[in-house]
């Protein structure tokens, strides 16, 4: 059996003070070749999840820490939705069917979720970047980052 502890979410959430992307994960799942993959996402303030979709996998999540912001978007990067998700918001958990673009944005500087999705997890395959979105550690972060903490459903990201 494995036990979730507050101590393990509060070393998750001290990782990701000290990480560069400002998150860090802990796997429940054993290998990357477990049909079900289960993990902790802990993430700061600041943390840029870029833009991504599942292909032909669903997604879901359950906030147990913190707050985020889940942003969905069209092919055109438009922003179709976004909702607040976490504890004391009217939402907790979602499931998200596959491929719809998101982002997630945190709220609260320790904020905590857990996900499922279907494996077998494969680095390659496991999440498409929107190409409307820049890469992680590029210089156009910055600004794109400010306009997904400011979108409002309808407008355009890219």
């Amino acid at each position: 059996m494995k036990l979730i502890t507050a101590h393990l979410l509060n070393e998750l959430l001290g990782k990701a003070g000290t990480n560069a992307r400002k998150r860090t994960n802990h796997n429940i799942h054993e290998s990357a070749a477990d049909p079900v993959q289960r993990l902790f996402i802990a993430a700061r303030l600041g943390s840029y999840f870029r833009p991504h979709r599942h292909p032909g996998k669903n997604e879901f999540a359950l906030v147990i820490r913190g707050l985020f912001d889940v942003l969905l978007f069209d092919d055109d990067s438009r922003l179709t939705q976004r909702f607040t998700i976490g504890p004391g918001a009217d939402a907790v958990a979602f499931d998200l069917p596959p491929d719809i673009w998101h982002a997630w944005l945190p709220r609260a500087d320790e904020s905590v979720f857990f996900e499922t999705k279907q494996g077998p997890y494969d680095a390659e395959t496991a999440a498409e970047f929107a190409p409307w979105s820049p890469a992680e550690g590029t210089p156009a972060v910055k600004a794109f980052f400010a306009r997904l903490q400011s979108a409002r459903v309808g407008d355009y990201l890219a």
